[in-house]
C-alpha cells in the first residue's frame, strides 16, 4: 500500500494482503517492510519471495534477505541495495504469484524464490485446511483475482467465504493439519506439483516480461533431526498381515532400545517385506543405519521418511525437482539455480543435514541462515550489471558468519531468546510432540536451553547491549535493530529506553501494530496505563485480531479497575489465542471475585483444555474448587499439577492447605 512516510512517498506491506486466501482472523502477516516509490539512482532492489522460511521465522531480523543485504553491502558499498524480504508464513505458490506480480511494478532488478514446503497444506493444497485444493487452476485464480476486488471482498466477508464453512476461526499453528493427512500415492500430489510447477513458470514469465533477473532455490530440510509427523499403513493391508507387522516393529523397537541394532535392522526390515508406507518404520531404519555408520543407507532412509511422512510441512523430492526443472529451461535468460539442496548436503555431517543446520523441520538457524545466504549471494554476484561489479576491491569478501553476526546483532540474548521459542513455542507443541523420540529430543534442548539461560549473567546482557548499540551506530536507520534493541532492553527492565527504542522504530514504520503493542506494554510497566491502553488500542484498530495487544488491555484495563472492559479484552484475546494461559488465569480471578464462580471454574476449564500442561491453572482450578467445598475436585486438579511438576513447591503447599483444611 502507497502512503507518505517521513515525507516520502513510500510502499508499506499490507497486512490485509493474505486475507485474500485466508479468513481475517488467521490470516499471516510478512514482517513489515517499507521502501521508497521513486526508486535513487544508485539503489538495487531485489524482492525476496516465499513462505516462513524465507521470511526468517522464529525471527525475521535474521532472515537470509537480511544476511544476503549485510553481504551485498560490505562487498559493493558504493551500491544501495534494498533487499525487500516479500515473505510471510503459511502461504504457497497460489499466493508467491500474485505477490510476484504485485512486485515486478516496483523497479524490480531481482527475484529470489524460496518456497515449497507449503504447497501441500497452504491455500488449494491437497492437506490444507484453508481454501481446498481444485483441479482448475484458472479457477483457483479467478477467484483470487476476485476476492482483490472491493466487491468480490464484500461478498466474500458477507457469505463467509473465505476457506470455507469448515476453515479454522483462530490461528492455531501446524496442530490445524492433524487430520490433513496425505499419503505419498495419494492423487491428489499430482495435482498440486502441477500446480506448482504452474506457478513457478508464471513466476519466472513476469520476471522474464520486465526484464527481472530471477534466482530460484531448491528448498533443504531436516532429514536427520526430524522424525515424519504422521504415517499411515498402506491402504490394502489385511489384518494378519498388520498383526505381523506390529510384531516385528514392536521387536525392532526394543532391539532398538536395548542397543542392539543389527537386531533391530532385521527386524524393521522384515516388517518393510509387509508394508514399505510407514513412515516412521522408515526413519527407525535410518536411525539404526547411522549408528552402525552405514551412511548411505541412512540418508536414503531418512529421505523415505520424509517422503511418506503424511503430515507433508517438508518439501519432497518432487518439489525440489520442479524447481530444478523450472530453473534450467531458461537459464540462459536472466534466471538462475542456487540448488540449497546440495549445498546443505555438502555442508552436514555424512550430507545428511539435521540440527546442525535447522531448529526444526525446515525453519534454518543461524549457520543455515548464512550458508544459504552465502550460496545466494554467489549467483546474485554472478547477475550483477558490470557497473556494480566493477569497483569491487579485490581484497574485499564477503563477511563471514562471525562478521553477519556481528553486523545483525546477533547476541548471545538473541541465542536464549530464540532458543526457548522454539522449544516452547514449537518443539513442545503438536504435531511435533507426536514425533519419534519426542521426550529425547526435548530433554536435549531443555539442556542446551538451561545452559543458555544459566549463561545470562549481568556481563553477557551488557555485552549483548553493547553489540547492539555497536551495530546501530554502524546502521541507524535499520528499524530490525531498533526493535530487537527494545526488546532487549524490556528483559533487562530498563522500559524507559525500550519504549524508546519503540517509538523510533515507528518513525520508520509507522502503523505497525506489534510495535504499538509491546510500546503499550512497556508504558504500562512504567505505570502510564492511560498511555498502555491507546497504545494497544491502536494497535488492534490496525489488526483487530492480534491477541497479544488484547491481553495488554486485558491487562492495563484491570489495573485500573476497569473490570468489565478488562473481561471483554482478556475474552478476546482467549478467542484469538486459545492458548493463551495468562489470560484464562486473569479472567478467571475477575470473575471470581465478582462472585461469578461457576464462569471462573468453567474458564479454568476451558484454559486446563486448551493447556493441560499449564501448572498454574491446575493450582488456581484447585484453589476456587476448595472454596466452593469440592475438596475431591480440588485434590484432583493438584494432583494433575503435580504430574506436571512433582517438584512443584506452591502445588504442594496448596495440595497440604486443602487435605488439612488450613
Amino acid at each position: 500500500v502507497k502512503r507518505k512516510i517521513n515525507n516520502v512517498d513510500s510502499y508499506f506491506c499490507n497486512i490485509k494482503f493474505a486475507w485474500r486466501f485466508f479468513p481475517p482472523t488467521i490470516a499471516r502477516t510478512a514482517n513489515p517492510f517499507v521502501f521508497p516509490v521513486k526508486k535513487p539512482e544508485n539503489a538495487y532492489r531485489i524482492f525476496v519471495m516465499g513462505a516462513s522460511a524465507a521470511a526468517g521465522t522464529p525471527e525475521g531480523s535474521f532472515s537470509f534477505g537480511r544476511m544476503l543485504q549485510v553481504m551485498l553491502h560490505e562487498t559493493f558499498p558504493q551500491t544501495d541495495f534494498e533487499v525487500i524480504t516479500a515473505a510471510m508464513p503459511a502461504i504457497n505458490s497460489h499466493a508467491v504469484l500474485q505477490i510476484a506480480e504485485d512486485c515486478s511494478k516496483y523497479q524490480s532488478d531481482m527475484f529470489i524464490v524460496y518456497l515449497g514446503n507449503n504447497e501441500v497444506v497452504g491455500p488449494y493444497g491437497a492437506g490444507t485446511v484453508f481454501s481446498p485444493l481444485s483441479s482448475n487452476i484458472s479457477l483457483i485464480r479467478l477467484g483470487i483475482a476476485l476476492k482483490a476486488t472491493r466487491i468480490g471482498q464484500l461478498i466474500t466477508n458477507l457469505s463467509g467465504l473465505v476457506g470455507g464453512d469448515n476453515a479454522p476461526k483462530v490461528w492455531l499453528g501446524l496442530k490445524m493439519f492433524l487430520d490433513k493427512q496425505v499419503r505419498a500415492n495419494d492423487e491428489s500430489l499430482q495435482i498440486v506439483y502441477k500446480h506448482f510447477q504452474r506457478n513457478l513458470e508464471d513466476i519466472r514469465d513476469i520476471a522474464a516480461g520486465k526484464g527481472i533477473k530471477i534466482i530460484f532455490c531448491t528448498v533443504p530440510v531436516n532429514l536427520k533431526d526430524c522424525p515424519p509427523f504422521a504415517s499411515l499403513h498402506k491402504p490394502n493391508l489385511k489384518d494378519t498381515e498388520k498383526q505381523a507387522w506390529d510384531e516385528l516393529y514392536q521387536q525392532g523397537i526394543e532391539f532398538e532400545a536395548a542397543g542392539n541394532y543389527a537386531g533391530a535392522l532385521e527386524r524393521y526390515l522384515k516388517a518393510a517385506e509387509i508394508d514399505s508406507c510407514f513412515a516412521d518404520l522408515e526413519f527407525r531404519l535410518a536411525r539404526c543405519y547411522q549408528v552402525i555408520d552405514e551412511y548411505e543407507n541412512a540418508k536414503e532412509r531418512y529421505i523415505m521418511a520424509r517422503e511418506l511422512d503424511t503430515l507433508r510441512f517438508r518439501a519432497d523430492s518432487q518439489i525440489n525437482e520442479i524447481i530444478r526443472r523450472t530453473a534450467s529451461d531458461m537459464t540462459g535468460e536472466g534466471v538462475r539455480l542456487v540448488d540449497a539442496v546440495k549445498v546443505f548436503d555438502a555442508n552436514s555431517p555424512h550430507e545428511i543435514p539435521g540440527r546442525e543446520l535447522f531448529y526444526e523441520h525446515v525453519h534454518m538457524n543461524f549457520s543455515g541462515t548464512y550458508l544459504l545466504a552465502r550460496a545466494i549471494f554467489e549467483q546474485v554476484e554472478q547477475i550483477l550489471p558490470a557497473r556494480i561489479k566493477t569497483p569491487r576491491a579485490e581484497d574485499r569478501s564477503p563477511p563471514t558468519e562471525a562478521e553477519c553476526a556481528r553486523l545483525l546483532a546477533y547476541t548471545a540474548w538473541d541465542r536464549y531468546t530464540i532458543a526457548d521459542k522454539v522449544l516452547n513455542d514449537f518443539i513442545k507443541q503438536p504435531p511435533f510432540t507426536n514425533q519419534l523420540y519426542h521426550e529425547q529430543q526435548v530433554g536435549r534442548m531443555e539442556q542446551d536451553l538451561t545452559a543458555l539461560r544459566d549463561g545470562m549473567t549481568s556481563e553477557v546482557f551488557k555485552e549483548s547491549q553493547i553489540r547492539y548499540q555497536q551495530a546501530i551506530r554502524q546502521n541507524p536507520t535499520d528499524w530490525w535493530l531498533h526493535f530487537k534493541y527494545a526488546g532487549l532492553l524490556n528483559d533487562t527492565e530498563n522500559y524507559k529506553a525500550a519504549a524508546d527504542e519503540y517509538r523510533l522504530v515507528l518513525k520508520y514504520i509507522p502503523d505497525q501494530y506489534e510495535v504499538f503493542a509491546k510500546l503499550g506494554l512497556v508504558c504500562g510497566k512504567l505505570g502510564d496505563l492511560n498511555a498502555a491502553v491507546k497504545y494497544n488500542l491502536d494497535a488492534v484498530r490496525i489488526y483487530p485480531g492480534f491477541a497479544e495487544a488484547h491481553f495488554n488491555l486485558g491487562l492495563a484495563y484491570h489495573l485500573q479497575g476497569r473490570l468489565d472492559k478488562a473481561v471483554e479484552h482478556y475474552s478476546l484475546s482467549i478467542r484469538y489465542m486459545p492458548e493463551q494461559s495468562q489470560a484464562y488465569m486473569n479472567l478467571g480471578l475477575i470473575l471470581f471475585q465478582q462472585g461469578k464462580q461457576d464462569q471462573a471454574i468453567q474458564t479454568y476449564r476451558d484454559g486446563i483444555a486448551a493447556r493441560p500442561d499449564d501448572l498454574d491453572l491446575h493450582c488456581n482450578l484447585g484453589i476456587m474448587l476448595s472454596e466452593q467445598g469440592n475438596k475431591a475436585g480440588a485434590i484432583k486438579e493438584l494432583q494433575a499439577a503435580l504430574q506436571i511438576d512433582p517438584n512443584s513447591t506452591k502445588a504442594k503447599q496448596i495440595l497440604k492447605s486443602v487435605m488439612t483444611g488450613n
